[in-house]
């Protein structure tokens, strides 16, 4: 019966039990305080961890490292990860090591440059840096907030490896293991100058899709109004007038023109589509064609009194130079010209279904 008991216990509490029947009481109280301190210090910093929404794995080569991405854009790798990429277990040895740094003056150092001989390899702004490490807890699809990590930033990666190849180059690397972790540390580097570290940590989690959604939702805030802004007359003459000479149309500044329907079209392509980056969708979205194939309003109306409205002014005053030094009916040269020097802004691929099956709102040339 005895037997049968004993083996349900865990290995790990037999070992324990077998430290504490060794120890004094006051070895035991001390061992139960330091206990403590440790629980009360994961706790602590499990209170200021910060959310990492985006997570993955980047690989160089077969060397792998967890990573994400913080909430506000910091990305951030795993601590455990980079140990276990350079080739430094959490042995013995590792913490041979920091308890040599410590002694040394350097505690608070990550275990991956913590040897004492890679000391003076780093400088003052990393070793700060690297002192303040980043707790986080990712976020998995499948298991929501996921455990705490203890991380460090990305971009210090090159520069963590970098220590370790200044003391290669120092003939200062001790051991069988310390060259372990040179090598890795060349691979890793070497890896990172075919493709930034940014750029790996974006891949592995997916982030680069989402910083594009948040890109475009600011450029949108800033030029495209929540509300519809009174009518003020905002194409110039000129433009229209220039518009239709390089198409080889009649034009009357005298007199209400009824323009071609098509005429709508190009003042997407030369004006809106050129704006910023996802404007035109957006301003088809608040504005759309009504029964009648017209727009109730025009697009100029929706944009920003302080952000929108001026970037378009600006915007026509340059289109209308490049129209007047372009000659009679030579609207494809002045296309080339305008393309050259005011391209096309790429859109969000979120909007590319939004079709465009009525005239502009700038069709009937702000005459009404």
């Amino acid at each position: 019966m005895g037997e049968s008991r004993k083996a349900e216990v865990p290995m790990s509490s037999l070992g324990g039990k077998a430290r504490a029947e060794k120890m004094s009481p006051a070895q035991r109280s001390a061992s139960a305080r330091k206990a403590a301190a440790a629980r009360w210090g994961r706790d602590e910093k499990a209170k200021g961890a910060v959310i990492a929404p985006h997570n993955g794995m980047i690989r160089i080569g077969e060397l792998e490292i967890p990573c994400g991405v913080l909430e506000d854009g910091t990305r951030v790798l795993s601590e455990r990860g980079v140990l276990k990429a350079l080739g430094i277990g959490r042995s013995g040895y590792a913490h041979n090591r920091a308890k040599e740094d410590a002694e040394g003056g350097g505690a608070g150092l990550p275990l991956f440059v913590a040897p004492i001989n890679l000391k003076p390899f780093i400088d003052l702004e990393l070793a700060s840096v690297l002192q303040k490490p980043i707790w986080y807890r990712p976020i998995t699809s499948d298991r929501g907030v996921g455990i705490l990590h203890k991380g460090v930033r990305a971009d210090l990666l090159p520069k963590i490896c970098n220590v370790w190849l200044k003391a290669r180059d120092a003939d200062v690397i001790k051991g069988a293991r310390q060259t372990i972790v040179v090598a890795n540390a060349d691979i890793l580097l070497r890896g990172l100058a075919e493709v930034g570290i940014t750029a790996l940590v974006d891949e592995a989690t997916g982030y680069q899709e989402s910083r594009a959604r948040d890109a475009l939702a600011k450029i949108l805030e800033a030029f495209v109004a929540k509300e519809l802004r009174k009518w003020i007359k905002t194409f110039p003459v000129d433009f229209y007038a220039e518009l239709f000479r390089l198409r080889g149309l009649e034009y009357g500044a005298d007199k209400p023109i009824k323009a071609p329907r098509y005429i709508g079209h190009l003042t997407n392509d030369i004006v809106y589509s050129r704006l910023a980056p996802g404007i035109l969708a957006e301003l088809k979205e608040r504005n759309p064609v009504a029964e009648s194939g017209y727009r109730k309003s025009k697009h100029h109306q929706w944009l920003t009194a302080d952000i929108g409205h001026p970037k378009l002014l600006q915007h026509l005053s340059a289109v209308v130079a490049l129209m007047k030094v372009s000659a009679d009916g030579d609207y494809d040269g002045f296309k080339k010209l305008l393309n050259r020097a005011l391209p096309k802004q790429i859109d969000c691929p979120l909007f590319d279904n939004i079709p465009d099956n009525g005239g502009d709102s700038e069709t009937e040339l702000e005459t009404n």
